[in-house]
């Protein structure tokens, strides 16, 4: 509850933004935010968010934190890209997370994410996130915000349509966007229609561990796969994807794959797929795909490349995997909290289908088909349909829910949200977004239990909405309240990459369980220096292992000598702090790789090559008390070939003048 002096301040604050508004507004921007937003996103000094707000980065490879309603960013979370500020994919122990069949790949495009679920709930343990280009699944956790496993998905190409859940995080679920031939088949692209395969993968998550596999694949026809979701109470055991392309064309889709005036959703029993898997009626392909897992106790990763999965063929999947036709080109497939209603989001559609579960059921049972598809059978549109949602607005692509029976749209083309009943599907509001909305996002929005207070829209284009920086504008984010009957469109605020998806949760369910250090006693890293009395150097042969220990404010040892031209030195840097917020850095001068950012307790290493004679200084990046600037040191380098000692200590026992 605000007291009057906070109400003064965000009135006055109000009344600033509205002044600066109305002499240089875009003229686009019309008189949407009224005089209560500032005060309805204000978070007081030293007050946190109520909610936690995971953003995909897009193109960046990461993930960003925000807070809400204040849109501050906490955190950025390197996944599938190097990150110079922590270190990642640059210190030994995070490489491997980065490794993939390919090879070691820095770099990936980050579409969507899920946080895991416990009957149908936001559970705030784990966060799912998809890499389109390279296929990978990743799993970050929130008790650390760090990402502790990579998976890469064979068989499939374009990881867009991922990573998707079911109700108690059983399994994450995966479709490729592009439909290619079985993993290291080559044909002319031009035999699409009869070489190519579409695959749909099951990824088990353990309950306890959250550690991924591979459970099974699915074998489907070649269409490109977008958005899905899992069904959840009369659904529960189904899951929906949007497809397109039923054209199978490969060449200038933004016209061959357009022809038609409806794609599908394809609809699939999973537990049955499971069923039949647990039977052993799965057939085993070989394939060749990374594992890479972060192990918490020795704060390291290790990759490990398989070669089989088991799969099941269309022949098997006939009374598994049923297509709804879906007008035209559908990219979201939506279920409400219910589990009843589908809606599906055709781009080039001028109205919103949505289905009932329960019709699906019947028409299934009576057989009630218009047809096959590649030999699966297709329900009649007209069996499935609950109804239509009329002109709602050009270019629908998502739907997410609030906890009052209401669903609301993006709308690429025409720019705006809309709100509309779930029950007689008319359309309740409209509120422009500036520009070219993409994703929605409401707390809980596609799970068994919604908030109804929040929505957040993030946009492709900006425009005029942001100070100009160069030929490229930032990715934008704006944040709605939608607890009345009108939205009210409260702030704009940058994002960090492209952001496509996002998910909201409540700050309480994750905030509890975050961890504060890492307990240094417990620390069982193979070059972990508990104590500075342990401090050491070693050389093995023209390998150099440094066993630093850092503390406020210096670094043990803080002098070495004897490294010579061509070592590899392995700087094992442990922060012995046991204080909540204190990381050190470590970075050396000429080092061509990263500094590293290591948490209290924590282990990691940083190699290093010199490759030329002189003196080297080391210190701490990250800023930790008065004295961080002290926190340094100096290595000597001597040429190659030499016999300079090795030689190291700290303070009384720094080591004098070497020999050469």
């Amino acid at each position: 509850m605000f007291n009057s002096t906070k109400k003064m301040f965000a009135l006055a604050f109000t009344l600033a933004i509205l002044t600066g508004l109305n002499s240089c507004k875009p003229k686009t921007a019309g008189t949407a935010v009224s005089a209560g937003a500032a005060e309805k996103v204000y978070v007081a000094p030293g007050e946190y968010d109520e909610y936690y707000g995971f953003v995909s980065g897009g193109f960046s490879g990461q993930l960003a934190v925000y807070g809400y309603p204040s849109a501050r960013l906490l955190k950025v979370l390197p996944v599938f890209s190097v990150d110079p500020e922590k270190g990642y994919g640059y210190s030994e122990e995070t490489i491997p997370l980065l490794n993939t069949s390919h090879g070691f790949v820095p770099w990936d495009d980050l579409h969507h994410l899920q946080i895991s679920q416990t009957d149908g709930i936001m559970d705030g343990r784990w966060v799912f996130v998809n890499a389109n280009n390279t296929p990978r699944v990743a799993r970050i956790d929130l008790t650390t915000f760090k990402t502790v496993e990579v998976i890469e998905i064979p068989n499939s190409a374009g990881n867009h349509s991922s990573p998707f859940i079911t109700e108690n995080t059983e399994y994450v679920v995966a479709g490729t966007r592009f439909s290619v031939p079985d993993d290291g088949v080559e044909y002319p692209i031009h035999t699409y229609k009869e070489n190519f395969k579409g695959s749909i993968s099951f990824i088990s998550v353990d309950k306890t561990t959250g550690n991924m596999d591979i459970a099974f694949q699915l074998e489907v026809p070649a269409l490109n796969f977008d958005l899905s979701h899992s069904g959840k109470g009369p659904s529960s055991g189904w899951f929906f994807f949007s497809t397109y392309n039923t054209e199978k064309a490969y060449t200038q889709l933004e016209v061959n794959a357009s022809q038609n005036d409806k794609d599908f959703i394809m609809a699939v029993n999973w537990k049955k797929a499971e069923e039949l898997i647990k039977a052993g009626k799965g057939i085993k392909k070989t394939v060749k795909y990374a594992h890479n897992k972060y192990n918490e106790e020795t704060h390291t990763a290790s990759s490990e490349i398989k070669t089989e999965i088991l799969t099941l063929t269309p022949d098997m999947l006939r009374e598994i995997c049923y297509f709804i036709p879906c007008p035209k080109s559908p990219h979201g497939t939506d279920v409400d909290p219910s589990g009843e209603y589908i809606v599906g989001s055709g781009k080039l559609a001028a109205l919103l289908p949505v289905f009932a579960f329960s019709k699906i059921q019947k028409a299934i049972e009576n057989k009630d088909f218009d047809g096959q598809y590649d030999g699966f059978n297709v329900l009649k549109y007209e069996s499935v349909l609950y109804g239509e949602v009329e002109k709602p607005g050009l270019g629908p692509l998502h739907t997410e829910f609030d906890d009052k029976g209401n669903a609301y749209t993006s709308f690429f083309l025409s720019s705006e949200i809309v709100k509309w009943n779930l029950k007689d599907l008319k359309i309740i509001d409209r509120s422009p977004t500036f520009y070219s909305v993409g994703h929605l996002t409401i707390p809980g929005g596609d799970t068994r239990k919604p908030s109804g207070k929040y929505a957040v829209a993030y946009n492709k284009i900006t425009k005029d909405r942001y100070l100009p920086t160069g030929p490229e504008l930032t990715q934008s984010a704006q944040l709605y309240d939608i607890s009345g009957d009108k939205m009210q469109l409260l702030l704009d605020f940058p994002t960090i990459g492209e952001p496509h998806y996002s998910q909201i949760i409540p700050a309480e369910t994750i905030m509890k369980n975050s961890k504060k250090i890492y307990n240094l006693e417990e620390n069982k890293h193979p070059y972990v220096t508990k104590n500075e009395g342990d401090a050491r150097v070693v050389r093995e042969g023209k390998t150099v292992h440094v066993y630093m220990a850092a503390i406020r404010s210096h670094l043990a040892p803080d002098n070495i000598e004897g490294i010579h031209v061509g070592d590899e030195v392995y700087f094992h840097f442990t922060n012995r702090e046991q204080d909540w917020d204190i990381p050190h850095g470590f970075a050396i001068k000429g080092a061509n790789t990263a500094e590293l950012l290591v948490m209290p307790g924590e282990t990691q290493t940083l190699k290093w090559t010199p490759k030329q004679a002189g003196i080297w200084p080391m210190y701490c990046t990250d800023f930790c008390s008065a004295l961080h600037q002290e926190m340094s040191g100096y290595i000597r380098v001597s040429p190659a070939g030499s016999n300079t000692p090795i030689r190291y200590g700290l303070g009384d026992t720094a080591p004098g003048p070497g020999t050469k």
